[in-house]
């Protein structure tokens, strides 16, 4: 499960930011014993902040995000996930409640069966803050997983973003720690027991080009996340970003 949210959490209140990311996925060339092909892989995001106004409840921010890894035969998409959040408060302190869904679907190989990304929903509470120019916001929730045999979670989240020169360079990204059931009521994980902790990061850097276009590179971080073997996996990608204008 991936709650990725990229650069978009904890800016200032009224702020509207489309993005659409191109990425090549290096990670066959790094380590092809467990990944048949490098890939490319689109990513969109729709972002929204609306911390203000004088009614009771106070939307926070909104996220719509897909991604489509296109790992299949002749680079169709084999891969598909998406993730939907919301968070509000109701009260002064910068302390929001927050909602969230996300799940997808794939297929292991061309020719071989699918599989869900189990839906997951979420809910907890989130701060977003600023700090030396720099913003960030931290989430903790609880999860529940829609497995065979469900599974109720913890998850915590961190995120940033800071840009340098005159915002021409731009540091984001995301780092996830969460618990999940070993057996999930399938029959490849029949006959485990007990909690695995899992690690997924994504951090990023992104330099502007000109107009909305900017070059970068995503890097993503999987433990007990693509494997149950103690192994930490990292997969860097080459990528492509354009703005959309607010």
């Amino acid at each position: 499960m991936r709650l990725i949210i990229v650069i978009l959490l904890g800016i200032p209140p009224h702020i509207f930011s489309q993005q659409l990311q191109l990425h090549y996925d290096l990670r066959h060339t790094l380590d092809p014993k467990h990944n048949p092909k490098n890939f490319p892989m689109i990513v969109f995001e729709y972002f929204k902040s609306q911390d203000s106004g004088t009614s009771l409840i106070k939307p926070g921010s909104f996220l719509l995000k897909a991604q489509a890894d296109l790992i299949g035969a002749k680079n169709n998409i084999g891969k598909y996930y998406m993730e939907v959040s919301q968070s509000f408060r109701c009260w002064k302190p910068k302390i929001f409640v927050q909602l969230q869904y996300s799940g997808g679907l794939g297929i292991a190989e061309p020719g071989s069966y699918g599989f869900y990304i189990s839906n997951a929903f979420s809910l907890g509470l989130s701060h977003p803050f600023q700090w030396q120019d720099a913003w960030f916001n931290v989430h903790a929730c609880y999860t529940y997983h829609n497995f065979k045999k469900p599974s109720h979670d913890l998850l915590t989240s961190f995120y940033w973003w800071k840009g340098v020169m005159n915002y021409k360079l731009q540091f984001a990204g995301d780092v996830e720690l969460w618990t999940v059931n070993r057996n999930q009521g399938d029959s490849y994980t029949a006959g485990t027991n007990g909690k695995k902790i899992s690690f997924y990061g994504e951090p990023q850097i992104w330099y502007k080009i000109k107009g909305g276009f900017s070059f970068g590179s995503r890097v993503n971080l999987y433990y007990h996340v693509l494997t149950n073997d103690n192994s930490f996996q990292v997969y860097p990608t080459i990528g492509l970003r354009y703005q959309f204008k607010s």
